[in-house]
């Protein structure tokens, strides 16, 4: 998972305030967009639009990248109508599903449905990528983080608060000072989210000399699984040995997990699972 950290946006991003099109550009390149909202008060750090205020942050993200979708959409419909005019008669269809998406868009109901969202995504519309909410607030478990607010975080389905001055200061400490203080690191919970958001999931392979984890679409079969490997894998697929990363915790070894009959033998329409233990066998 890598993550890309891109200045903040402003309104009238899409018109070129800000860092404008430059901004916006990074983001066509990604797969998916963390946005951290600032969700707490201190008068010494400003704010660009003067005081936070999570719900219009939100909003103005969300409007720009629509303007951007809108500009983009209204430029493909331009091409595809040069098209329909040189005589391809494969843009007519094309035509009329560019401008179905494109009434969507102005009305603001985006991308509701499974067609209109996969032709986004073949557009490459910045509306179409999937946001993760992640809130900057100094207590993520109140319902309070900001005094005078009834709570931090927006009713928002992909949404996760972090106390992210705190994660700083404890990335510069070993796990053991952390623990001593109380205060683990949370940032794996955002790495976890993310990957849900992106419909990853992960499973690891394990030998004398290394452990490694290895990600994967989620509803990946086994042999899938074996190409994130090395395409042999999938191609030779024969059969895979398999167990949950508990279990072999529990047992302590491949070896004894055997003895215990806890390895199970999956074929080729296995649907591997978040924290399985694979042994291919090709």
């Amino acid at each position: 998972m890598e993550f890309v950290d891109i200045a903040g946006l402003v309104k009238g991003a899409a018109e070129g305030e800000g860092l404008g099109n430059k901004f916006l550009s990074h983001i066509y390149e990604v797969d998916a967009i963390v946005e951290v909202v600032r969700a707490f008060q201190d008068s010494s750090i400003i704010h660009v639009e003067g005081m936070p205020d999570p719900v219009r942050d939100i909003e103005i993200l969300e409007t720009e990248l629509l303007l951007k979708a809108l500009e983009k959409l209204e430029m493909a419909v331009a091409r595809i109508e040069r098209e329909k005019k040189a005589g391809d008669k494969k843009s007519l269809e094309r035509h009329a599903a560019v401008l179905r998406l494109l009434e969507s868009v102005k009305t603001g109901a985006l991308h509701k449905d499974a067609q209109s969202l996969t032709l986004a995504r073949e557009l490459g519309l910045l509306s179409a990528k999937p946001i993760l909410y992640c809130f900057n607030a100094k207590d993520p478990s109140s319902a309070k983080a900001m005094e005078g607010e009834p709570a931090f975080i927006p009713p928002k389905e992909n949404a996760i608060g972090l106390d992210i001055k705190e994660e700083l200061e404890l990335s510069g400490l070993s796990p053991e000072e952390a623990k001593e203080l109380g205060a683990l690191p949370r940032l794996g919970e955002l790495i976890r989210a993310c990957y849900k958001l992106l419909g990853l999931l992960t499973f690891l392979t394990t030998g004398e000399d290394e452990t490694r984890a290895w990600t994967i679409p989620q509803g990946s079969k086994a042999p899938r699984a074996g190409r994130a490997i090395h395409s042999d894998f999938e191609e030779k697929f024969i059969r895979a040995m398999v167990i949950s990363y508990e279990k072999f915790i529990e047992a302590g070894s491949w070896a004894r997990a055997r003895e215990l009959g806890l390895i199970r033998t999956e074929g080729k329409d296995y649907a591997v699972a978040e924290g399985d233990i694979i042994e291919f066998k090709i």
